[in-house]
């Protein structure tokens, strides 16, 4: 058997690439947020074209009908034999519209629709999210360290936590956490976990990751600072257990694909390892 104890003790620091806090964590969730927001973008100009077509085809209806009030009878054959086919062409919009309705109401759920969805409404005054640093790439990445330094402690009794409740009241009594920090170092600390094939504890520390991910897209997602969003999200999330279960299935999506994630991460780190030790 391999003895993994050699790894017991990775650090999280920006030491290696594969554990920089600006570099490596990020891309555990950014292509996942590209494919939803892509995907919305596809319905948003699908739903753009159809609107369009539509209101078209109500111009074409509403002229023929003018026109037959008054043009003679040698040319009311012709008009009729429009008037039919773009009868017909609405129809056919109508069951477009009808089948693109439901494909809308069967689209899964995600952070990025949920300021969309009255989940934001008892936000009020909202902060503006802190302005972008203009520190360099390095500078950035020592100040994460930094702050993961001095906070290691809190951010790894947040990852603990198993209860929705629980992970709310300790991020109001900690609202510094709800940062893309926190959320990096619980990242890297699930490839450790995984690597030292702590499996359980890793999955319950990946659940927490995807909270403070969800956390932080919304916030994005209206222009707030995520410290404001905190309660309304975790009310939220709470209800949705009864009222939205297709949140409850896209966030339960999104933490499966991150635990695949930080599962084959861990063992692209394993291998590297063990190529290293043989050479």
């Amino acid at each position: 058997m391999v003895d993994y104890s050699k790894w017991d003790h990775i650090e999280v620091s920006d030491d290696e690439d594969d554990t920089h806090p600006n570099i490596d964590t990020p891309s555990l969730f950014r292509w996942r947020h590209q494919a939803r927001v892509e995907r919305m973008e596809e319905m948003k100009r699908e739903k753009e074209k159809l609107e369009s077509k539509i209101t078209e085809n109500k111009r074409q209806l509403d002229q023929l009908r003018k026109q037959l009030e008054q043009v003679d009878l040698s040319k009311k054959h012709e008009l009729l034999k429009k008037l039919e086919d773009v009868e017909k062409e609405q129809k056919k919009l109508r069951k477009e519209e009808e089948d693109f309705h439901k494909k809308e109401k069967k689209a899964p759920k995600n952070v990025d629709t949920l300021s969309h969805e009255g989940f934001t409404k008892t936000i009020i005054n909202n902060p503006k999210p802190e302005a972008k640093s203009e520190l360099s790439e390095e500078e950035q990445a020592q100040k994460s360290q930094k702050f993961m330094d001095k906070h290691e402690k809190e951010i790894k009794h947040f990852g603990m936590l198993q209860d929705y409740n629980d992970s709310k009241e300790y991020l109001l009594r900690n609202p510094h956490l709800a940062c893309d920090d926190t959320a990096n170092y619980l990242a890297l600390w699930c490839i450790n976990l995984e690597v030292q094939e702590k499996h359980s504890l890793m999955e319950r520390v990946a659940h927490q990751t995807i909270i403070m991910q969800y956390i932080l897209e919304l916030a994005k997602s209206i222009h707030a600072d995520p410290k404001v969003t905190l309660n309304s999200f975790f009310t939220k999330i709470v209800r949705a257990k009864s009222e939205y279960p297709e949140y409850i299935q896209a966030f339960d999506d999104e933490l499966e694909s991150f635990k695949t994630r930080v599962k084959e991460r861990a063992e692209a780190r394993i291998e590297k390892a063990m190529k290293e030790a043989e050479e």
